[in-house]
């Protein structure tokens, strides 16, 4: 008894000193005791109440995620769409995907979910809570916290306006003596929308839209709230956190407003948390910004478990189209291991556009601009951010992966698009991390200009909602775009997931293969299976010196993609346009 006593006190301090780092600049008067003493509270209950026991780590070479809206698979005149993803998932992707990224499928004002009304609730048009719980038995469910902001539709902004709970204070407002000159901006409009409250007028922040209010964290009541959401959530079936634009979360006056002490602090606290708990989670950090300030988030392995590999979509694209490893091999030189227990979450194509912050200072103005000029060809648009006195910066582009990489300046006609495409998978497969693989892209999905058309959002492009039946009719035609993809991309991953190299953290080293060639060498952590990835990255056939990879002479070697390839006993091997080869001595 003695020694839980002291365990338990230990709890205590460890989420009280959080407590304390993240609130002792707010009041000196905030009760940090009381508020420990409630998450404890919680941790507490939900032990006694949820009985769920420990999951084993899903960090391995067969953890693979799949992106989709709840409602990417639609069946006209039917709702319950979650339904019907359940029924395709089964028959046609659980063999490859362990993991499900549902985008916020909760009640929402606009951008596709992120203004979140109440995230306690399932929005009717795509099912209820049940529906997740049983997709939680054939995999791991990861869920947005959309923690930033919230809508301005919902019950805690009408009780903010009211001075009412839940909701009283629960909104970031400022006065003329806070400084936003500083501020980094992702997005064009003005930063401060006027709102009518109960007895006067105030400026809030919104950093995304004027309907997406931005939560005040200086109230340690908000804080308890997302931890309540966070139980409720694994409750319910969701093991994973995505914790959504959370790089803004915390303000302060004569600061950029992002990145600061106090929301790392808070993702410290949350993680202590989760820990504590009788099952296991994860958390996600969705940081789309630079490579350093997107690294942090790792913590001292004391963060997020898993953070998002932002430089990689431009990265690869820029690769692809102007026919170039220079760029991608001096960065993926230069990407630190991750520590066991965290990884990258490596993708290409997302819900949201190519981010393009997360270039800077690895592409110059020069690239920038030639990668900017050739999407624009491709029939892509372009998001802006704002910056203080210098106008306006593209800070995503609106495009589908697979209209992005159609065409190049030496492929004018498009003629390997779909080997462009494969190629782009194939070396996302290879690196160090988790791959994400966004829905629309297990089936090369082009533009949705008709979506486009009646919305005018860039960001719709990329949303494209598939009628259950069409897709099947695509996929039935073997020779057509959807089923070629979607065959090809199965196979992939089919080999990926059976190779310990492959796992999130076995060894990296990217290889000097010349230009035309992007090459890595992994290692599994046991040190028995290496494996080559090569992958021509040009229109035209390459040869290639098969004494450049240093293969140990007394094993066999040979191609798992394409088994017949002779790999042993051979000088040299020529690398079709867009061919990868993953060349393997297990």
């Amino acid at each position: 008894m003695k020694n839980s006593s002291k365990v338990s006190q230990l709890i205590k301090d460890d989420i009280q000193s959080k407590i304390i780092q993240i609130y002792k600049s707010v009041d000196p008067e905030i009760n940090t005791f009381y508020y420990t003493r409630k998450i404890n509270d919680l941790i507490k209950d939900f032990n006694q109440n949820i009985k769920l026991g420990k999951k084993e780590d899903i960090c391995s070479e067969k953890t693979i995620l799949l992106i989709s809206y709840a409602d990417n698979l639609k069946i006209k005149g039917e709702k319950n769409t979650l339904n019907i993803f359940n029924s395709f998932f089964k028959k046609k992707l659980k063999q490859s995907f362990n993991c499900i990224h549902f985008l916020p499928f909760f009640p929402s004002s606009s951008d596709s979910g992120f203004a979140v009304k109440d995230h306690s609730v399932i929005d009717k048009r795509f099912g209820n809570w049940d529906h997740i719980k049983r997709l939680s038995k054939d995999a791991n469910i990861m869920a947005d916290i959309v923690i930033n902001h919230a809508s301005s539709k919902g019950v805690w902004f009408r009780n903010f306006l009211k001075n009412k709970d839940p909701g009283k204070d629960y909104f970031f407002s400022v006065d003329r003596k806070f400084n936003t000159k500083k501020v980094i901006r992702p997005r064009e409009h003005p930063l401060l929308q006027k709102f009518k409250m109960y007895d006067s007028q105030k400026k809030l922040w919104c950093t995304f839209s004027p309907d997406q209010v931005d939560l005040n964290f200086k109230n340690p009541d908000v804080l308890i709230d997302f931890v309540k959401i966070m139980m409720n959530f694994i409750s319910k079936g969701i093991s994973i956190f995505r914790l959504d634009a959370v790089g803004y979360l915390w303000k302060e006056t004569n600061t950029e407003c992002v990145n600061l002490p106090q929301t790392h602090q808070i993702i410290k606290l949350f993680r202590l948390i989760l820990e504590r708990l009788n099952t296991r989670s994860w958390i996600v950090t969705e940081t789309n910004l630079p490579g350093k300030q997107n690294l942090s988030y790792f913590g001292n392995n004391d963060e997020a478990h898993w953070i998002y590999n932002f430089s990689l979509p431009p990265l690869v694209a820029y690769t692809l189209l102007f026919e170039d490893s220079s760029q991608i091999s001096n960065w993926s030189k230069s990407m630190p291991p991750a520590r066991n227990g965290n990884t990258y979450l490596n993708f290409l194509a997302s819900h949201d556009g190519i981010g393009m912050r997360p270039i800077e200072g690895i592409l110059n103005e020069l690239q920038s601009n030639k990668m900017f000029s050739r999407i624009k060809k491709n029939k892509g648009k372009f998001s802006y951010r704002k910056i203080q006195g210098k106008g306006k910066k593209i800070y995503e582009a609106n495009i589908t992966l697979f209209d992005l990489l159609s065409r190049t300046d030496y492929d004018k006609k498009g003629t390997y698009k779909i080997k462009r495409f494969l190629a782009a998978h194939a070396i996302m497969f290879s690196l160090e991390g988790i791959p994400g693989i966004y829905f629309n892209s297990l089936f090369g999905t082009s533009n949705d200009i008709s979506k486009f058309k009646i919305s005018k959002k860039n960001r719709d492009l990329n949303r494209h909602k598939w009628d259950l039946f069409n897709l099947q009719k695509k996929l039935g035609k073997k020779n057509s775009k959807e089923s070629i993809v979607f065959s090809e991309i199965m196979k992939l991953l089919k080999i990926r997931k059976n190779q310990e190299a492959f796992h999130p953290n076995a060894t990296q080293y990217t290889l000097d293969l010349g230009k035309k060639i992007y090459g890595l060498w992994r290692q599994s952590k046991d040190k028995r299976q290496s494996i080559f990835s090569v992958t021509n990255i040009t229109s035209e056939s390459v040869e290639f010196n098969l004494n450049r990879l240093n293969l140990i002479k007394n094993e066999t070697w040979r191609d798992l993609i394409n088994p017949k390839t002779k790999i042993n006993g051979k000088n040299s091997i020529r690398l079709k346009p867009f061919e990868t080869l993953w060349i393997s001595n297990n």
